[in-house]
């Protein structure tokens, strides 16, 4: 048997199976639901809260628990995907978005405010990254790092789109009606494109393999390893992007320069997504995810450590950004690469759970540290000293490849 087809074997699927509309829906999708439901907050935050006389840090920490929500959500939503397929989840996700969206517009209170980010961490977990990377990964097989590029670049370009949409429709409009608007589009660009995008047969996944042991793979110490690696990661990657105007401010940068190092950080990650494939081919599994997590310390470490000049600190921006890129990518393909595609959506929700966390806490954390640390420099050299002791623990996530190709074989 061929690589290819120990691959095909593997994951269930063949060129077949793959349903054409579903790869330049599910970038329509990502695009409009990141766009509308995470982006668009930050650019109306300043206007609700003047609007409202809530607290920025209240409505924020609303919006924070709207991440942990879709991180816990997401455990028993990649079930559903196992057995049932992309459609009914993400077509359920996008009705509780618009519904949420409505909420949060019409919140008369904190409380109704809160509950409607709340619903909104469940549609997140049904219609983001996770619920898309499981349909492309059944669907696509071995090309799958190819399709999961793409709807990661077009996600990648949804606060180039929304932000810009956000902002000008609230010069307009109250923040609430600017919500209102933004839940029409989400429902006329996500409803009907997951409903009907998505009605493909579901590829069946291969059996199990007796081969790969007892003990269920979210117990095994690889995948605990990584878990870990994933959240202490994952923690530095995010207090890394709300901290870098910080930094860049105490060294002299105007808000300006240092919002469109931030933005420059962003098309790194752009490139860095491009770049993954070619890293896939060329490293094994373990290897690249050391050096991606390495990396990551590096230029976080470099951040914390050079103080100029202000382009030098662009560039580390941008090379961070390339780095956070391949993170996405190397997240998105970590079950498959181990452990095949039978537990897909429920290895990936258990594995990704506490890095969204981490994530979801990171912002606060941060700049709760910041201080007590002496500054953002001090801050990033202990987030970089994280990402080092992530890259240490995905060397114990080694050793699960030969599994696999067990597997591979014998489905």
């Amino acid at each position: 048997m061929t690589d290819t087809q120990a691959d095909v074997a593997a994951t269930g699927t063949g060129v077949q199976s793959r349903p054409r509309a579903v790869l330049p829906a599910l970038c329509a999708t990502q695009i409009t639901s990141w766009g509308i439901v995470y982006y668009a907050f930050p650019v109306l935050l300043p206007r609700l809260t003047a609007d409202t006389g809530w607290s920025a840090n209240a409505a924020t920490g609303a919006f924070s628990l709207a991440l942990i929500v879709s991180a816990v959500a997401g455990i028993p939503i990649g079930r559903i995907l196992d057995r049932r397929g992309p459609r009914a989840v993400m077509t359920t996700g996008s009705v509780i978005g618009t519904l949420a969206i409505l909420l949060i517009a019409a919140a008369p209170n904190l409380p109704v405010f809160t509950c409607g980010w709340i619903l909104a961490g469940i549609a997140m977990s049904a219609t983001f990254y996770p619920p898309a990377f499981a349909a492309l990964t059944r669907w696509w097989g071995p090309d799958r790092i190819r399709a999961l590029t793409i709807v990661t670049l077009a996600g990648g370009l949804a606060s180039t789109v929304f932000a810009p949409l956000t902002a000008t429709l609230a010069e307009h409009l109250s923040w609430r009606a600017t919500y209102v608007v933004l839940a029409v589009i989400l429902a006329a660009v996500t409803i009907p494109a997951h409903a009907f995008a998505l009605r493909a047969p579901w590829p069946p996944a291969p059996p199990s393999s007796p081969s790969a042991g007892r003990t269920p793979v979210a117990r095994r110490r690889p995948f605990l390893f990584l878990a870990v690696a994933f959240t202490l990661s994952g923690f530095a990657m995010y207090a890394v992007v709300m901290g870098l105007i910080p930094l860049l401010t105490e060294r002299g940068a105007s808000a300006t320069t240092a919002a469109w190092a931030l933005g420059l950080g962003g098309a790194g990650q752009t490139l860095g997504r491009t770049l993954y494939s070619s890293l896939s081919t060329r490293t094994s599994t373990t290897t690249r995810t050391v050096i991606l997590l390495a990396l990551g310390g590096a230029t976080t470490a470099a951040l914390a450590l050079v103080p100029g000049p202000m382009p030098l600190l662009i560039a580390l921006a941008v090379l961070a950004g390339v780095v956070r890129g391949n993170l996405t990518l190397l997240q998105a393909t970590a079950v498959t690469d181990r452990w095949g595609t039978t537990h897909y959506g429920r290895l990936s929700g258990l594995l990704g759970a506490p890095a969204h966390i981490a994530g979801a806490l990171a912002p606060w954390a941060g700049a709760a540290l910041a201080g007590p640390l002496g500054g953002h420099p001090h801050l990033f050299a202990a987030l970089a000293s994280l990402s080092v002791v992530a890259a240490c623990l995905a060397l114990g996530a080694s050793g699960e490849r030969r599994t696999q190709t067990e597997i591979s074989h014998r489905s």
